[in-house]
């Protein structure tokens, strides 16, 4: 009879740890829908890199001017979960990212996946960037070409059970990597503007990873029916604030007010940007004026103080 229960409690384990394999397998893109890895252009692709934030990451948060484009791997990002380090990006072969392909590239920016087949954890915002078009993959892998090699690996990331289990990431993202669908419905009077600044906010732009709750106590997914409505910081210090809202986000700016902050960091009542947000608002300063024109009119979209998801 023991040996039977302990048969049986062999198969239901070897089974369970064969159905976690399968589950979690890293999902890869289709090659035959990537871009020509030729095809990308390096002023395109700067455009990309300042939308997507890429330097606030990657390179030290103290950098400045030329500085900011040696990715060698920046600060850690400290949370409830542990220390994330975000690894170095720039083209040195041997501890950047200078080996890899178009592909590869590709599949860590959209699908969470390195070339050695290990997930990546989304501390790195690919659940946003898999919104991204193709194109601008492809112009943003032909930019960061261009950037000075930096020797030396970034720190790993210190992180607890079970969160350190990396393969456990697929079972993430099986519940929470969405595909490019937009978040908000817009409705057919949308002006192209707005539609313009929809795709740099929910995609390269990334602005609710910071911006919007995630469920299961933040480990989880965003929380689209809460829509940049507000989140704990994940850095553990105040809250992120809900941009709609005209209490404490910029519901009560008009877009042109709007279009100034992220021009000038300074708010309509000469308060100035702060915390995280500084990083971000340099960035989106680099943007052409369309750029921040679009995302005004698509925030000034949103409905103030209600949910604006789907």
């Amino acid at each position: 009879m023991l040996n039977r229960i302990l048969t049986t409690v062999f198969f239901c384990v070897v089974l369970g740890a064969g159905g976690f394999y399968l589950l979690t397998m890293p999902d890869s893109l289709d090659a035959a829908t990537l871009p020509d890895e030729q095809s990308g252009d390096t002023a395109r692709g700067e455009r990309m890199f300042w939308a997507g934030g890429c330097a606030a990451c990657h390179a030290p948060s103290k950098a400045e001017g030329t500085a900011k484009l040696r990715l060698g791997g920046g600060d850690p990002l400290k949370t409830d979960f542990g220390s994330f380090r975000a690894p170095n990006i720039s083209p040195d072969p041997t501890d950047g990212i200078g080996s890899w392909s178009f592909a590869d590239f590709a599949n860590a920016m959209q699908r969470g996946v390195d070339p050695e087949g290990e997930h990546l954890y989304p501390a790195f915002p690919y659940s946003s960037y898999v919104k991204m078009k193709p194109g601008d993959v492809a112009d943003l892998w032909a930019f960061l070409k261009t950037l000075p090699p930096v020797a030396g690996q970034a720190p790993p990331s210190e992180l607890a059970f079970p969160f350190n289990i990396r393969r456990g990431v697929g079972l993430w993202k099986l519940f929470f990597l969405d595909d490019a669908t937009p978040i908000v419905d817009l409705g057919e009077s949308a002006s192209d503007a707005a539609r313009a600044g929809q795709y740099l906010v929910e995609g390269p732009g990334h602005c609710g990873q910071c911006h919007t709750p995630r469920t299961f106590g933040g480990a989880g997914g965003l929380e689209t029916d809460a829509w940049l409505a507000g989140a704990p910081n994940p850095e553990g210090e105040g809250r992120v604030p809900d941009i709609p809202s005209s209490k404490d986000g910029i519901g009560a700016w008009s877009a042109s007010d709007i279009v100034y902050y992220l021009e000038s960091g300074f708010t309509p009542d000469f308060d100035s940007v702060g915390g995280a947000m500084v990083a971000v608002q340099e960035n989106i300063a680099r943007l052409p004026a369309t750029d921040r024109e679009a995302i005004a009119a698509y925030l000034k979209a949103l409905p103030a103080g209600e949910s604006a998801g789907k």
